[in-house]
C-alpha cells in the first residue's frame, strides 16, 4: 500500500523482532523485513523502499547496530530510531555520532513507539529541508514518556506538523498517524480557507494548513501555483491553455496573476 510507512526492523532476538513487527502492523505501518545482523539489514535496505529504520544497538555479527546504521545511511539517508536496553554514556555518545532521529529504551509500548516514529519523521524532515542547520539528534529523554500513558496533543510535538516531506514522499497526518503519499501521485493542491486538500490519483487528504504554508513547507520545485486556490504538479499536467490547466482529467483555472510564473516552467526551445 502506497499510503503506509515502510519500516525495516534490525533486531537479533527473534521473539522481540516478531512482537515488534506485530505491534507495527497493528498500528498501520508496513514492515518490509526483519534482519538479525547488519549485512542482512543492508541487503534488505538496498532492495526495498524503506522510510524508517528501527535498529537494536546490540545486535550480533560483524557490525553492531551503530555500525549497521552507518552502512545504511551511506546508501541513502532515512530517519533512524535506535532500540536499546543500554543507557551508558559511551553507547549513547557513539549512537549520537550517526545522528539518529530518535531512540527509545526497552521495554516500550505501542504508544511510545508511535510517538517515537512520528517525532523521528518530523525531526528528519526538518533536518533535510534545512541542510544549512547542524543536524541535532533527538535525545532519549525527549522521545519516551515513561508513564506509558497515551500521548495527548499537548504532549505530542509531532501534532504541530500535519505534513512532512522526506525525499520524494509526503507524510500526511491523518487522525493519530502519518500516512505516506508519493509526490509523483499528487495531482494538485486546493485551498479551502485555513485548510488545503491534497488531490492524488487515488484519494484526497485534508491538511490544516493554508496553501501558502503548504508550499513553504513542501519546497517542491515541481509544484507550481496557477491560481490563488490551486497548485499543480507539473509532471501530471495533461494540457493547458491561456485560461486553464488540465490535470488528471480536472480542469483548473490559470489566473492572470500567476500565468507568467507558470509559463517560466516551460522554456521555449
Amino acid at each position: 500500500m502506497t499510503d503506509r510507512i515502510n519500516i525495516l526492523i534490525v533486531e537479533d532476538e527473534a521473539i522481540l523482532a516478531m512482537d515488534l513487527s506485530d505491534m507495527l502492523e497493528d498500528e498501520g505501518y508496513y514492515v518490509v523485513g526483519t534482519a538479525n545482523n547488519g549485512r542482512k539489514a543492508l541487503d534488505l535496505f538496498q532492495h526495498n523502499p524503506v522510510d524508517l529504520v528501527l535498529c537494536d544497538i546490540t545486535i550480533k555479527g560483524d557490525w553492531d547496530g551503530i555500525e549497521t546504521i552507518g552502512q545504511l545511511v551511506s546508501v541513502r539517508q532515512v530517519p533512524v530510531i535506535y532500540l536499546t536496553a543500554l543507557t551508558d554514556r559511551s553507547t549513547i555518545a557513539r549512537a549520537k555520532e550517526t545522528f539518529p532521529a530518535a531512540y527509545i529504551t526497552k521495554p516500550f509500548d505501542s504508544a511510545q513507539l508511535r510517538l517515537a516514529i512520528e517525532m523521528a519523521l518530523n525531526s528528519f524532515s526538518l533536518r533535510i529541508l534545512a541542510p544549512q542547520l547542524p543536524a541535532t539528534p533527538v535525545t532519549e529523554a525527549k522521545v519516551r514518556p515513561l508513564t506509558g500513558e497515551k500521548p495527548t496533543p499537548e504532549k505530542d510535538p509531532s501534532r504541530t506538523a500535519p505534513i512532512l516531506r522526506i525525499n520524494d514522499a509526503l507524510f500526511v497526518k491523518q487522525n493519530y498517524q502519518f500516512v505516506k503519499v508519493l509526490l509523483s501521485e499528487v495531482l494538485y493542491l486546493e485551498a479551502d480557507d485555513i485548510y488545503t486538500t491534497i488531490n492524488t490519483t487515488g484519494r484526497k487528504y485534508v491538511v490544516r494548513l493554508s496553501l501558502s504554508q503548504m508550499i513553504e513547507r513542501l519546497q517542491a520545485n515541481r509544484l507550481a501555483r496557477t491560481h490563488r486556490s490551486f497548485v499543480v504538479n507539473l509532471d501530471r499536467i495533461d494540457s493547458f491553455s491561456d485560461h486553464e490547466v488540465m490535470v488528471g482529467g480536472h480542469s483548473l483555472p490559470l489566473g492572470r496573476n500567476y500565468k507568467d510564473e507558470f509559463l517560466r516552467h516551460f522554456p521555449v526551445c
